[in-house]
This record gives structure tokens, sequence and C-alpha cells, in this order.
């Protein structure tokens, strides 16, 4: 079904949701991966984890590169996000990382500890007791400098300016969410067809999306 003309970019989505946090190595992939994941509304990308006050990203001290989710817990689970978590690290599970890059969950109630308390458990196992994952409530999350933000879709500029997308939206918006993953062929043509009328493309922002989508598609998301 073709997307008509005269539409509105779906940047807001105002439905109850609640917030997630994880460190998986380089967070631009993490962005990607998590932004095309159907139940999760808004991505945001920056620090975390330490205790070094205002990190950038030429400062961290001992702060660690994190995603932050907004998701709807109706359409998909902690335990489900949690899955992805194990399963997308760049780095891998066992390696020693400097502390950038570290492996880590930052839990935001006593739910979320619990379940990824449970997890951690059995990947141990899995991971003959090498696993590095860090478990931690959240604390303070700064957010990432503005280019870090969608990274791979602000790589389409006039993509990016045709849908309104400016620095008040990088972090916010759900289509911008979406669009940062289906670019590098996350989340699969079938899912971006049954969204596209949804999300508010024109037909031409539609084919754009539709043909990176398909060249992309498959081919990973290490940074």
């Amino acid at each position: 079904m073709k997307p008509p003309t005269n539409v509105t970019p779906l940047h807001d989505v105002d439905i109850p949701t609640k917030k997630a946090t994880f460190g998986m190595g380089c967070f631009w992939s993490n962005d990607s991966l998590f932004g095309a994941t159907l139940g999760v509304v808004r991505t945001r990308v920056g620090y975390s984890g330490g205790t070094t006050k205002n990190p950038r990203y030429r400062s961290l001290g001992d702060h660690t590169e994190v995603i932050e989710l907004d998701y709807d817990p109706k359409t998909i689970s902690y335990e489900e996000l949690l899955d992805m978590f194990w399963a997308n690290h760049e780095y891998g599970l066992t390696t020693k990382l400097k502390r950038q890059y570290q492996s880590m969950i930052l839990y935001h109630n006593e739910e979320q500890r619990a379940a990824a308390e449970a997890s951690h458990k059995q990947m141990q196992v899995s991971c003959n007791g090498q696993l590095r994952t860090e478990i931690a409530p959240a604390g303070q999350f700064y957010p990432a400098e503005d280019y870090h933000q969608k990274y791979r879709l602000q790589g389409h500029k006039d993509l990016c300016r045709s849908i309104g997308l400016d620095s008040s939206k990088l972090q916010t918006s759900h289509l911008a969410a979406r669009l940062n993953g289906y670019l590098v062929g996350v989340g699969g043509k079938t899912q971006f067809e049954q969204e596209v009328v949804r999300l508010g493309l024109t037909e031409k922002q539609a084919e754009y999306v539709r043909r990176e989508l398909e060249r992309n598609e498959g081919g990973g998301l290490a940074c």
C-alpha cells in the first residue's frame, strides 16, 4: 500500500512507557537495533554508570556508553529487551574492555533488577563463569552530543530535512528512532511495510527508505 502524499511525520507518540538502560559496546549500533524494534517508542544514547560530573565523549571519566529506551510494556516485555541485550553485544560478553564499552544493565526498579539478575545467572552458565556484565541501579543519564544521536539517520541529510528532524527531536522522535534502524536494514521489509502509513512518510520518503533497507538488510551493525 502506497502512503499518501499529504502526511505528517510521526515524531510524537503519547502512550505510557517504561524505561530501560543498557551498555552494549558502541552505542550507535544499539540505537539502530532498538529503534526499529516494535514496542520501543523512543531511544537516546548517552553516558551513565559512573560518578564523573557532566561527562562528554572525549572525557567520559568512569562512565559507559549506554542506550536509554522508552518502551511500551504492552507490546514488548523487559525480558524480551534483555534477550536482545544478551544477543547483540558488539564486543562480546566475556571480553575485557575499557570502561567506555562495559557490558552493563542499569535497572530502574526492583522488577527489572530481579529479571536482570535471573538472566545474568543463566548467561553466566553459558559463558562458563566468564561473563563481565555489570548490573547496577540506574543513576543519572547524560545525553550524548547531538551528532551521536540517531547517527545512521543523520547521514541521510536530505531525508532528515524532509521530515523536519532537528536537534530538539533527535532524542524524542519516534519516527527518527524507526528510520535510524530501517535505513541500515534492521526490522525488515515486512515490518516496514506494515508501519509505513502510520509513520507518516510520503511516497518519495518511503521509497528512499525502502531502497536503503533492502540494500543493507543482513549486513550487520558494527560501528
